[in-house]
């Protein structure tokens, strides 16, 4: 499999994190409000059905933690799916989850 690809967009109230894969069509999506200069609200996966199994929701999960906890922000997960990675990465997370 090839790497994944991903980038941050962000707008003043908004942002999101995209996953690409070369000679994979489609994308991987992680969205997030900004609630505060401290906090974010993950209320949003999608991957694209070409992409799936591929590991790119856990990417995009992994990407957005590392980069909260890089900028000392919390999360809090309204998202089902990033709601069951912390679920199941409980320790490796709970600093950066409010």
């Amino acid at each position: 499999m090839s790497n994944i690809d991903i980038i941050r967009e962000d707008t003043d109230t908004k942002g999101r994190y995209v996953a690409t894969i070369d000679g994979v069509e489609g994308e991987g999506e992680m969205a997030f409000s900004k609630a505060s200069p401290t906090m974010i609200i993950v209320d949003h996966t999608a991957v694209s059905d070409s992409m799936r199994g591929m590991g790119v929701a856990a990417a995009l999960a992994h990407r957005t933690i590392s980069d909260a906890r890089a900028a000392g922000q919390k999360i809090v997960p309204l998202c089902p799916f990033l709601r069951g990675y912390v679920d199941r990465h409980r320790d490796e997370v709970a600093d950066v989850i409010g």
